[in-house]
Order: C-alpha cells, then structure tokens, then sequence
C-alpha cells in the first residue's frame, strides 16, 4: 500500500508498506479521507514528542472495511465507517466507569511515543479494533466522515462544561477546534457567543457560524471587552482552543467570578496561571482530554446539518501531495485551516 511516512522530524516520504495485519477483533479500513490534524503538523517537528519517526500518522479517517479478523461480529466488508482516535481496553478500571478517553495504557491511532507506536491513516489501509467503530450514515461523505474526531472534541469539552440557555461564553481560539465549539454552544442554547484570535478572517468566520462577537486580541483590553459584552460581569464560562500560556491567562481573565474556564488546547506542556485570580475569584479549572463517546452524537449533528464541517475546509488534495500541505499548514499560511487527504 502507499503511505506517507514521517521518516525524520520535517520529512515525509510516499512509500511503499505492505498493509496492516489484523488480529481477531480488529478491521482493515481502507481509507478514503484523512484530516491532517494540528497536533500532526505540531508532532511533525518533534516538539510535540509524540510523533517520533519513523510513524505514519494520521487519526482523522474514514472508508470502507476490506477485512473483518475472525471475532469481529456486526461488522461486514464494504461497510462505511469512521473509528475513534483512542484505543482503548475494555476492561481497564477508568474504561469501565465510563472514562476511556482517560484508560491507562491508551493509544492513539497515527501516534509514536516512548511507551507505544500505532500506525494511522496517511494510508491507503489502516488496522483497527472494532469496539471503536461507528458507521458512518449514507448522507454524510467521507470527507465530513473524517473530520467527526474534531466535532466529537469539541461536543466532549461542552459535555465537562456546565452551560446553561441564555449562557455567555468566550472561546479564545477560532481554529478547526474553536469553530466546532462555537457551533456546539450556539445549539447548547449560549446566547452570547464571544470569538478571540488574532487572525480577521477565522474571526469572520466564526462569526458566519455562531459567534455573536468577535475580538482581535492585538485590538488590546480583551478582558474589559469581554466585560462590556457580558452586563460588566464576564463570561460565565470560556474555552481555550490554543494551548499556551497568554491564551490561558485570557481565557481566565475573561470570565466571571465563579466561572468555569474548561482548556482544550494541549500545544506547550507547561504554562503559568495567574493563581490567585483562580482561587479568589472561585474559578473551576479544568482540562478536556480527548472523546469519551461523543462520535454517535457528532456524526448525527454532521447528518441533520446542525454542525457544518464544510465551512472549515480548506481542500481535498491527494495523499501524494500531504508533505507540501505539511508544510503550508506548519508555516501558517493563511486562509487554511483544514486539509483532507485522499489516498
């Protein structure tokens, strides 16, 4: 099979692999769309330290089963499916209390740390457990198929978060994550929806999707804008889509006393907070790790046409070309936000 592999930090070769193996309850899928999601451009350079060559990479996928192993049931050849990006064991303790996304000794598919090496789906086949399967509905194509991982983060952080109707909220980042949570507050019944970036157009865009407002960050005094918006209060919960240290801090400074600030964003390992801001002000800190469930519920809203994944598209081009696209993506150019390859 083809398949673009990372060889060496910031260099992919098209190669030829023979396809994945399948053990009793896994599937080969055979791709036919892949996200090149943010966390791979940032695992490309190796500041990540989860993307550690060589690796195919890629999580974002759908297609069809070519293979099914021996104990695979409710599965067959030729289904249409999309598969989580965790994998996960059934009987781990937190998997067994309804927290797989936090399992110990989870993999994620497309990702090579020191602890464990799973090939993904810059591919034309990829090999997966059946238990994190879904089928993918016969209105929803296979590029809106492989980008439900990202609506199914973004439905996750909502889930941790308690929103109320008639609720504000900021999000401070609109990429691919921070559309996706614009949409979900806006359908979670958030009445004042407020959108900081640094880039006009994604601000643009968040607004075409839900945002009610929209901030520049460089405009200065977030905080006091925020303020203006929300009847002198602040936001009465925020989400923080980047992953680094000035964002976190404006994702605290933006809410209101009692608020919950809930963080997505997972780009530098460490970061400052102000402390006392958190403590005196009563703020609920918390992280949001990943999906734990939220796929059914991501692929009915991409359905019924609640969610749209289009807007954030920015092309479809063949897997042969994903090492340029790597590249444009690593040095921002602008306008892209997404790009799907197909094998």
């Amino acid at each position: 099979m083809k398949a673009l592999v990372l060889t060496q930090y910031n260099q992919f070769d098209l190669q030829d692999l023979p396809k994945p193996g399948i053990r009793p309850n896994d599937v080969l899928v055979r791709v036919q769309a892949v996200g090149i999601c943010g966390s791979d451009v940032h695992g490309m350079d190796g500041s990540s330290g989860r993307r550690i060559p060589p690796i195919v990479m890629g999580h974002e996928a759908s297609g069809i089963i070519a293979e099914v192993g021996a104990d695979v049931r409710d599965w067959s050849v030729g289904d249409r499916v999309t598969f989580d990006s965790t994998v996960y064991a059934l009987d781990d303790w937190y998997s067994r209390r309804g927290h797989y996304n936090l399992s110990d000794g989870r993999e994620v598919v497309g990702v090579s740390t020191p602890d464990f090496k799973r090939q993904g789906a810059f591919a034309e086949y990829v090999s997966v457990p059946q238990h994190i399967l879904y089928a993918v509905p016969d209105n929803v194509t296979f590029t809106q198929a492989a980008l439900v991982e990202p609506v199914a983060v973004a439905l996750h952080a909502l889930s941790l978060t308690p929103i109320q109707v008639n609720d504000s909220a900021v999000v401070v980042g609109a990429g691919m994550i921070g559309l996706f949570i614009i949409q979900a507050l806006k359908l979670a019944g958030c009445t004042t929806i407020i959108a900081i970036d640094l880039d006009d157009d994604r601000l643009a865009l968040a607004q075409t999707l839900g945002a009610t407002h929209a901030i520049n960050a460089r405009s200065g005094e977030v905080a006091q804008q925020v303020q203006a918006l929300t009847h002198g209060r602040g936001a009465d919960v925020s989400f923080e889509v980047v992953g680094a240290g000035p964002t976190v801090k404006t994702a605290i400074e933006c809410v209101r006393k009692g608020a919950t600030v809930t963080l997505v964003g997972n780009l530098a390992p460490t970061v400052e907070i102000p402390l006392q801001a958190v403590v005196t002000r009563q703020l609920r800190l918390q992280g949001s790790c990943a999906i734990n469930g939220e796929y059914e519920a991501a692929l009915a809203l991409i359905s019924s046409g609640k969610i749209n994944v289009e807007a954030i598209l920015s092309a479809e081009v063949p897997l042969e070309e994903g090492a340029d696209w790597f590249k444009r993506l690593y040095a921002k150019e602008k306008g892209l936000i997404k790009v799907v390859l197909k094998p």
